[in-house]
C-alpha cells in the first residue's frame, strides 16, 4: 500500500508540476509583445478618417469637444469638420490677402482654430454638412488646397491696383464647389437651427478651453505666440514646465476630461502599424535578458534596427526640458499632427502610456482599430501643445500655474 500510495503521490506531483509549467509557458507566451492594462478610458466618439486632407487639427479638437458633450450629459454628437474647414479657410483667405501673401496659407491649422471658429460662427452636425460633395467617401482635398492657394495668390498679384468687391465671393464659390455650402438654417432631429443656435444647444462654454505648451525660449507661466507656420491666427499658448504639462494631462484624465494633442509623429519611434509611439534609449539600452555578447557585436545600424522592432517594450530615453527644447529649436520636433488623448494605460513593465484616438481610419486594418499607445517619454519629447477644458485641472496645479 505504501508503495502504491507513493506512486500515486508522485504521479499527482508530476501532473501538478506539468500544469504549473504549462500555465507559466502560457503566461510567458501571453506576455510577448506589448501587453497594455487600461487604467483610465474617457467616453468618446469613434475614430474618424481625415483621409487625403491636412485637417487633423479639426478632427482632434472636434473629437475632444464631442467627448465634452458626452461628459456634460448631452449624448453622442457627430460634429461637422467640414464646417470648421470652410470657415477657417475663409478667414485665412482674408488674412492672407491683408498681409499681402506674407503669412502662411494652407490646409494646416491648430486646435484653437476650432475653439475660436465655433465660438464665432457656431457649428452644424456632420449629417447636415459632411463636406463630401465630389463623389468620394472621405475628404480628398489636394486639388482644393492648390486651387485655393492659386486663387488668393492671383488676387494679391492682380494688376488692377485695387481689389474687386467680389473676390471673397469667388473664394466662397470654390469652397462651395469642393465641400458644400454652409447652411444658414437647417432642420435636425425635428428642430430648426442656425449654426449658432445648434452650437448653443450643445452646452459648451468655449471660454473654458485653453492651450498649453512647454518651451524655454519664452518665460514660464506666461502666454506667448508659438512660432509655428500653422499658427496663422497668431494665438497664444500658456507656457508651463514639462512636469506641469504631464501633470495637467493626468489631472484631466483622472477627472474625466480628454485632451486635444498636437505632436510630432515623424520620429522612427512612432509606428502607426504597430500601434505604439516610443523613444528608445539608443545610447543606454537595457539588454537584460538578451545575449549580451551578440548585442555588443552588432554595429550601430543593427542595434538601431533591434531597438525599433516594436516586438516588446524597451528601455526609453529620459526626456528633460533641455532635450525637448533642443529638438524644437533644430526643427526635429515640428507641428505634424493633431490627435485626441482619451485614456491612460500601463504595459507589462509598468511603463505609462497614453491612449490616443487618431484620425487615420484604420478601424478594420490597424492593430488597435484606430488607436495607438504613446509612452510618457514620447509625449514629453514630442508634444507641441495641448488644448483642454481647464476645469479638469486640479486645484493645486491651478494655484501653481495661475493661468
Amino acid at each position: 500500500m505504501n508503495y502504491k500510495l507513493s506512486m500515486v503521490l508522485a504521479l499527482c506531483l508530476s501532473l501538478f508540476t506539468n500544469v504549473l509549467q504549462a500555465q507559466e509557458e502560457k503566461t510567458e507566451k501571453k506576455e510577448e509583445g506589448y501587453v497594455f492594462r487600461e487604467d483610465v478610458l474617457i467616453k468618446h466618439t469613434p475614430p474618424k478618417n481625415q483621409f487625403r486632407s491636412s485637417t487633423c487639427w479639426s478632427y482632434a479638437t472636434i473629437g475632444m469637444l464631442e467627448s465634452e458633450i458626452i461628459r456634460i450629459g448631452n449624448g453622442d454628437s457627430d460634429l461637422s469638420e467640414a464646417f470648421i474647414i470652410y470657415k477657417t479657410y475663409s478667414q485665412k483667405a482674408n488674412d492672407y490677402v491683408r498681409w499681402n501673401g506674407t503669412i502662411n496659407f494652407g490646409p494646416g491649422g491648430a486646435c484653437h482654430d476650432v475653439i475660436l471658429t465655433m465660438k464665432e460662427y457656431g457649428i452644424v452636425p456632420d449629417e447636415v454638412m459632411s463636406g463630401l460633395v465630389i463623389g468620394e467617401d472621405h475628404f480628398v482635398h489636394n486639388e482644393m488646397d492648390n486651387v485655393l492657394k492659386g486663387y488668393v495668390s492671383a488676387v494679391i498679384k492682380n494688376p488692377n491696383k485695387k481689389l474687386t468687391p467680389v473676390w471673397r465671393k469667388g473664394m466662397e464659390g470654390i469652397l462651395n464647389a469642393y465641400i458644400g455650402e454652409v447652411p444658414e438654417e437647417f432642420e435636425y432631429n425635428g428642430k430648426k437651427y442656425t449654426p449658432k443656435s445648434y452650437f448653443e444647444s450643445l452646452g459648451l462654454n468655449m471660454d473654458h478651453y485653453k492651450t498649453f505648451t512647454s518651451f524655454t525660449h519664452h518665460p514660464f507661466y506666461e502666454n506667448f505666440i508659438l512660432e509655428l507656420p500653422d499658427n496663422w491666427m497668431m494665438q497664444t499658448n500658456y507656457n508651463i514646465p514639462l512636469d506641469d504639462m504631464i501633470a495637467m494631462i493626468d489631472d484631466a484624465l483622472d477627472n474625466g476630461y480628454t485632451i486635444a494633442w498636437a505632436s510630432d509623429v515623424s520620429e522612427k519611434g512612432f509606428s502607426w502599424k504597430n500601434g505604439v509611439a516610443i523613444v528608445p534609449d539608443e545610447e543606454n539600452p537595457d539588454v537584460t535578458g538578451t545575449d549580451r555578447d551578440r548585442w555588443e557585436s552588432l554595429n550601430n545600424k543593427e542595434k538601431t534596427e533591434e531597438l525599433y522592432k516594436f516586438n516588446a517594450p524597451v528601455k526609453e530615453k529620459i526626456i528633460t526640458q533641455e532635450i525637448r527644447q533642443e529638438a524644437f529649436d533644430n526643427y526635429q520636433t515640428t507641428d505634424d499632427h493633431g490627435m485626441q488623448i482619451v485614456g491612460r494605460a500601463f504595459d507589462q513593465n509598468g511603463t505609462k502610456y497614453y491612449i490616443v484616438k487618431n484620425s487615420w481610419g484604420g478601424i478594420d486594418d490597424q492593430k488597435y482599430s484606430g488607436y495607438f499607445y504613446a509612452s510618457e517619454p514620447f509625449v514629453r519629447y514630442k508634444t507641441i501643445n495641448i488644448t483642454l477644458n481647464t476645469n479638469g485641472v486640479s486645484k493645486n496645479l491651478k494655484n501653481k500655474i495661475k493661468y
